[in-house]
């Protein structure tokens, strides 16, 4: 088959998309990446696979989506896919009608997360509903990464046989590491004893760091890594003066590194997990700590706490807070031994439930057996 791939942006397109294009390209199939134009398509490129980048954006604004549904109907139309898979909300909606509209065999579709389901206003979140069940009844294959999101699904009436299929990460990648931790210690000044409370996302408003600085205040004995960057499609409140604060009543306990590459040895170096979200849809990160062996300290939203079994492999605490949440990062730096439990028992069930090629084995045996099915 010849399948398009159609995601956001590129950093969705490289750490979530990436492994599953790896997959299907092994089976034979013709694979085409489809995003917004971004620098880490250099990457994907370097692997031989083809990357389109129509005028996709991640906006609100009715004029920036509409040049992008004409841009990917130009496209599917000069494409001339067997299969139509989308990804995410804004581009998943878009994909989907453009397809439709152009008579492609087959659509699937993977919800990373439902708009309905997250802040805003009502109209917004009404209108999101309504282009889910419009979209939904020209869809194929169905799939969520959450069970919440199936159950939403399918109550909403938006798919009447809507899959959770996960997420996952890959194990060989993912887990404890005394060497990187040695190493990357040494190279970020860390003391060996140091208890290390890391958080990897996107540094925008709603992963929480207003209140995981301020539980920082309360937490003395520990540092704190932040990884990752702002992408240039995100909106909010730049976090900026939020992370001047916490430099200046943290200090050196605070170490702000910026996107990097090596997220697996800076798991492997550190004690404690944290994503204090306050929406997601099931966090490759979170899977990636677990498969590191780390304790998880994150919200009781969807997502993280179908991944975090509370005080066993983890804490979950109320998103939006800072006091429970500087209570449970205490509770786990006081107590090394219970900390160590924890992230041995959640790596446990992450090899179980989400190991990478189960996940995406599974993704590709449904994309072809519903291709298979279509007329």
């Amino acid at each position: 088959m010849k399948i398009l791939e159609i995601t956001n942006v590129d950093f969705s397109l490289k750490h979530f998309i990436l492994p599953l294009m790896r997959a299907l390209r092994a089976q034979g199939h013709e694979v085409v990446g489809v995003c917004a134009d971004g620098d880490l398509l250099h990457d994907i490129r370097a692997e031989g696979f083809r990357v389109e980048t129509p005028a996709l954006a991640r906006s609100f604004s009715p004029r920036a989506q509409l040049r992008a549904f004409v841009a990917l109907i130009r496209l599917i139309r000069r494409e001339k896919p067997d299969l139509v898979h989308a990804h995410m909300p804004i581009s998943g909606i878009l994909a989907r009608l453009a397809a439709k509209l152009c008579g492609v065999p087959c659509i699937a579709y993977t919800c990373h997360g439902f708009l309905f389901n997250q802040p805003g206003s009502l109209p917004r979140r009404a209108l999101s509903l309504m282009l889910e069940i419009l979209c939904g009844h020209v869809t194929d294959l169905y799939m969520t990464v959450s069970r919440e999101e199936a159950r939403d699904a399918r109550r909403l009436h938006i798919h009447p046989n809507p899959i959770a299929i996960g997420n996952g990460r890959d194990s060989a990648v993912f887990h404890p590491d005394p060497a990187a931790r040695q190493r990357i210690r040494r190279e970020l000044g860390t003391n060996a004893a140091t208890p290390v409370i890391i958080a990897i996302s996107r540094l925008v408003r709603h992963k929480g760091y207003p209140e995981l600085l301020e539980a920082m205040r309360d937490v003395p004995d520990a540092e704190l890594w932040i990884v990752g960057e702002r992408l240039a499609s995100d909106h909010g409140t730049d976090l900026g003066d939020y992370l001047d604060q916490g430099q200046r009543h943290l200090g050196d306990r605070l170490k702000i590194l910026g996107y990097r590459t090596d997220i697996a040895a800076l798991l492997a170096a550190a004690d404690i997990f944290t994503l204090p979200s306050h929406f997601e849809g099931l966090p490759m990160s979170i899977i990636e700590a677990m498969l590191t062996g780390l304790p998880v300290v994150a919200t009781d939203i969807r997502g993280p706490r179908e991944q975090v079994e509370h005080a066993r492999t983890g804490l979950l605490v109320p998103p939006g807070t800072s006091r429970p949440l500087a209570a449970a990062l205490n509770a786990l730096v006081s107590d090394p031994q219970k900390a160590a439990a924890m992230g041995a028992m959640g790596r446990e069930k992450a090899l179980a439930q989400f190991e990478e090629r189960h996940i995406i084995g599974r993704t590709v045996q449904l994309l072809a057996q519903i291709a298979g099915e279509s007329p």
